[in-house]
């Protein structure tokens, strides 16, 4: 018994000094201490997402691919819906622990939980009964239907386990365990990643084995972060004692996470659109359009983990009034956004050709591929700052504003421009449409942000802060 006290006393004070890197520390230590975690995270999230493609690619069948690629967006829809409560839940908690309110963070804490499984559990099954529809849907042809379903009936199983690995891979975060929330993503992805090859190549079950791979790597991610809540680590909590949607739990989680989950949702929904109309190109061209969003998948998690790792940080300094602090981690989150997004472009343009082959071998998809891959990243040297704008927009509460860039940049700008590019310009005009949806939400994000930070603090004190700021 003394053991385990001690060993609790001592979980509790790793969390406090983590709240106290988010208060105090320098600035560069702030930011590198709560986004490199996080950007680890997505990078292994990233190496997950391409694994099941990767290892269907080795067995040389395209349509297996394609299969994959189609079965995508119903996958984006779990995640979606869990980062509503992840993103949503990250920063009610954090602005809440920069106020000293830890008992409402709790409250937060076990709604976001209780929310996922309820949600993720309705969301299974409603998947599983309309199962031929969704198909019809998302665009499978008679090559590829069984393939599609075969993946689907099986991934669907781990719902609520999708939804609770991407709400807490946030939520951790906002009460400064960066470390991890990483950790639980790398071990659920990991697995994934491991047993991929064994059950695809090994076993001989081609796409069923990455739908199984996919569905233990989850639960596994899972069950790391609600042992970590029943271990006492945290000194917020997932009882359902502490469930309630009242006192503006449900309403500040929702208004913040909604917005933020419509980015996903539209990926989700404009990869169904794209994947229809590029089946009247051929099944060729799907499992191209498939491999070459994976590859502009590099980039784009890369600075989604950096947006999401500052948020909480941006959160707190909000809640605790810190505006100097706010305003210098935004700078250098900025500049340090810049650099690894050109970074990782560059590196995915060199390498282009390399990437491609290891997930194509049919000529005329590999072809597709390359030329749609060059198109697509024309723009992703402006990942970095655009989800660094829209992350700090979500840290601040802003939901209309975070409302109005994630219905924008997937759906209102995206999926309008997909049909107008396409007649004038053809199949490329299906590619180009991504590059014009970037430049233009970027464009936005940056003027809702000037108007929201003018007015960010006038609501609060502004503290005195020293050189650590």
């Amino acid at each position: 018994m003394k053991n385990k006290n001690v060993n609790k006393t001592t979980e509790k004070k790793s969390a406090a000094d983590s709240m106290e890197i988010m208060a105090s520390a320098s600035v560069p230590k702030a930011v590198i201490k709560n986004a490199l975690p996080a950007i680890a995270a997505m990078i292994m999230v990233l190496i997950y997402n391409l694994a099941d493609t990767f290892f269907i690619g080795q067995t040389h069948d395209a349509l297996q691919v394609a299969a994959v690629s189609l079965a995508t967006p119903v996958f984006l829809f779990f995640m979606a819906v869990g980062t509503v409560f992840g993103i949503g839940g990250t920063s009610v908690i954090s602005r809440a622990m920069g106020e000293g309110r830890t008992e409402y963070a709790s409250k937060v804490c076990s709604f976001c939980m209780w929310s996922c499984v309820i949600v993720g559990l309705a969301m299974s099954f409603l998947f599983w009964i309309f199962m031929d529809q969704i198909l019809t849907l998302v665009g499978a042809s008679a090559a590829t239907w069984e393939y599609t379903k075969a993946y689907l009936e099986i991934v669907i199983l781990c719902g609520p386990f999708v939804l609770i690995s991407n709400c807490y891979s946030n939520v951790l975060r906002a009460e400064g365990q960066s470390t991890k929330a990483m950790t639980g993503t790398l071990i659920g992805n990991l697995l994934n990643v491991i047993l991929d090859p064994i059950m695809i190549l090994g076993f001989g079950w081609n796409i069923q084995g990455a739908a199984i791979a996919t569905v233990i790597g989850n639960i596994v991610g899972a069950g790391y972060y609600i042992l970590y809540f029943l271990r006492g680590e945290s000194i917020l909590s997932v009882s359902p004692k502490d469930f309630t949607m009242k006192d503006g739990v449900c309403s500040g989680v929702l208004s913040i996470g909604i917005p933020a989950a419509l980015g996903s949702l539209l990926m989700s929904v404009s990869q169904i659109i794209v994947n229809a109309l590029m089946a009247g190109y051929g099944d060729m061209a799907v499992a191209a359009i498939g491999v070459a969003m994976k590859v502009t998948m590099i980039t784009g998690m890369v600075c989604i983990g950096l947006g999401q790792g500052i948020q909480p940080l941006l959160g707190y300094c909000i809640g605790a009034g810190k505006k100097q602090r706010y305003h210098a981690v935004m700078r250098y989150s900025l500049i340090f956004a810049l650099i690894l997004s050109v970074s990782m472009t560059a590196l995915c343009y060199i390498f282009t050709n390399a990437i491609v082959s290891a997930f194509l071998t049919d000529a005329d998809a590999f072809s597709y591929a390359v030329e749609f891959v060059r198109i697509l990243l024309t723009t992703s040297v402006l990942f970095g700052v655009y989800y660094v704008w829209l992350n700090a927009l979500q840290a601040s509460g802003a939901a209309v504003a975070s409302l109005v860039v994630n219905l924008s940049r997937q759906g209102i700008i995206y999926i309008p421009m997909l049909f107008i590019l396409r007649s004038i310009i053809g199949i490329n005009g299906l590619l180009w449409a991504q590059p014009v949806a970037d430049i233009l939400s970027t464009i936005l994000v940056i003027v809702l942000y000037r108007n929201s930070s003018k007015k960010l603090f006038s609501k609060t004190g502004v503290q005195a802060e020293g050189a650590a700021a």
